[in-house]
């Protein structure tokens, strides 16, 4: 896999598929940062103008913010299954051995 894009354009949905999707590939950063903003309690209206680089006013913005963070949880849990040499989160299930997890099994390690 090649380095993702750091600021891909975001779909109105994120997929729903039960495996790995090349949108996933194109999006992991976005999602790395959708959970790091979960994790320290951020307003979803400043991570959808900053992450999304979306309007917090329009109903398409939180139906986007939500999947998309949905997504990014369900990667963080289940998404990387198949990875079975990279453990999925580590001792203390923190987010960024989560992301390590999920960058290490999209990456081909």
């Amino acid at each position: 896999m090649q380095m993702p894009p750091l600021d891909p354009d975001i779909a109105d949905t994120a997929p729903s598929d039960s495996v790995l999707t090349v949108y996933d590939e194109q999006h992991i950063v976005t999602y790395l940062r959708l959970l790091d903003a979960d994790a320290e309690g951020a307003d979803w209206r400043d991570v959808a103008r900053i992450v999304l680089h979306r309007d917090p006013e329009s109903d398409r913005t939180r139906r986007a913010f939500e999947s998309h963070l949905a997504r990014a949880k369900w990667m963080a849990e289940f998404g990387t299954a198949d990875c079975s040499a990279v453990p999925i989160g580590g001792p203390d299930d923190s987010p960024a051995a989560m992301q390590r997890s999920i960058l290490a099994c999209t990456s081909g390690v």
